[in-house]
């Protein structure tokens, strides 16, 4: 309210002095611009101050009160100058997702939301104990993808320019630019350090892609891979299993490797199209308010499933990961996932730019917090040694895949010999018989 009224108060000033002829002093209009930009950082403080979930406990609202004090003392000639001390003052908090972001930035991000994405295709956060800059994961299709950047790699430099003691938004600043224009990146993995120019495009991604796979005895998998949780996700998917299931696929590997995350509400509307009924997730806020997702009982589908995940798997794609593992819905096969169980809200700030703030933090539906620790498979696999070519994944050269395959035609196997029971026959004991070398049957 106080800033709505500021502003009314400013807009009334400047259309009064407009019409009177009356021309406003260089100092009148500093003063103004001031009293904006600390409009802002105020902005800020108090979105910080009313929703911030810390997950260390660390935050003391004290502290904070004292920081808004320390910066709307001081003196701000332009919005950079505003800008620098909203990052400043984040940087109390110790937590990498809440960031500020200029209104270009913000607008970026949200053109990233809506399926769309500039630059070369990286979700990077700040790791707050190493002070290093970490790509989450590489999004498949994109130049990153493509030169075999890989989740957990640490930028150490973007064209000569040092990461360190920079902040995100810097860095971010300087991987993107004009399509068509190349980025050098030094990249640290396994203790080794190397560079890689890449190309910077705007690509629109198709979250979703599917094909048909033959198993050896002739049943058909529908594999289906997410690339990223953004607002096109759930219809794209939605489509994709209304067209499977049409051509009788006997069950789904759902492949969530390397995907960085996205939109909450998108995680959980592709759950509910795998899961009847029970707990997708829930959300845990600061005040300690837990809000429930639950199926709706219009899943697309009861077909047996797999879940391929990684160390990319993060956000989004564990609280899918968890809802399946949890409701017995299906098993998980790969390496552990990322391990980021916090959600941001974006907040537009009143002169257009933004804030990414971490509101709450969400528990699978057995009520385990992920943060940090990630999730383990059912069925730990690790990727082929050597890589293996963009087209290969999804196909039994890729051996975290095949390794799915195979547990998911075990699963297919039992469900059809236990639908094809009759308890009254009297052939009830050949059927508990041992009937593949997989398989041992029996009564309890």
């Amino acid at each position: 309210m106080k800033i709505k009224k500021l502003f009314k108060k400013q807009f009334v000033f400047l259309l009064v002095t407009t019409f009177s002829g009356i021309l406003i002093s260089d100092y009148t209009k500093a003063t103004i611009l001031e009293n904006n930009y600390k409009e802002v950082i105020d902005h800020v403080w108090q979105i910080v101050y009313r929703d911030f979930l810390d997950s260390d406990g660390k935050f003391k609202k004290s502290n904070w009160i004292n920081i808004r004090k320390d910066f709307l003392a001081k003196k701000y000639s332009n919005s950079n100058e505003a800008y620098d001390a909203i990052r400043n003052m984040l940087s109390n908090l110790d937590d990498p997702y809440t960031r500020f972001l200029d209104p270009k930035e913000f607008n970026q991000m949200r053109i990233d939301t809506s399926g769309e994405l500039t630059g070369v295709g990286i979700q990077i956060v700040k790791d707050k104990e190493s002070d290093d800059l970490i790509i989450i994961s590489p999004i498949e299709g994109t130049p990153a993808y493509d030169a075999g950047i890989k989740s957990k790699d640490k930028i150490l430099s973007i064209d000569n320019v040092s990461t360190k003691d920079m902040d995100i938004e810097d860095a971010v600043k300087l991987i993107r630019g004009p399509k068509g224009t190349k980025v050098k990146l030094e990249i640290l993995r396994n203790g080794n350090s190397f560079f890689e120019s890449l190309s910077r495009e705007k690509i629109e991604i198709k979250s979703v892609t599917s094909k048909i796979n033959e198993t050896k005895e002739g049943l058909l998998i529908g594999y289906v891979r997410i690339k990223q949780f953004n607002a096109n996700a759930s219809r794209e998917m939605k489509d994709t299993l209304k067209d499977l299931e049409v051509k009788k696929v006997s069950g789904y590997i759902l492949d969530l490797r390397s995907n960085p995350g996205g939109l909450l509400e998108s995680s959980i509307e592709i759950s509910r199209q795998f899961i009847d009924k029970g707990i997708i997730v829930s959300t845990l806020s600061k005040n300690g308010l837990r809000e429930i997702k639950r199926g709706n009982g219009r899943a697309l589908t009861k077909k047996p499933l797999i879940v391929l995940v990684n160390e990319g798997s993060a956000s989004a794609s564990e609280i899918v990961s968890g809802a399946i593992r949890d409701n017995n819905r299906g098993k998980l096969v790969g390496k552990k996932t990322f391990g980021k169980g916090l959600v941001q809200s974006m907040r537009t700030l009143v002169d257009g730019s933004g804030l990414t703030v971490t509101v709450a933090k969400y528990l699978t539906p057995n009520g385990t917090d992920i943060n940090k620790f990630g999730i383990t498979p059912d069925i730990e696999v690790k990727m082929n040694s050597n890589p293996i070519l963009q087209k290969e994944i999804g196909t039994r050269r890729d051996r975290q895949y095949r390794s799915g395959e195979k547990e998911l035609i075990k699963i297919i196997k039992r469900n059809k010999l236990v639908s094809q029971f009759e308890p009254r026959s009297a052939n009830v004991l050949a059927f508990f018989k041992k009937r593949d070398n997989n398989f041992v049957y029996s009564l309890n």
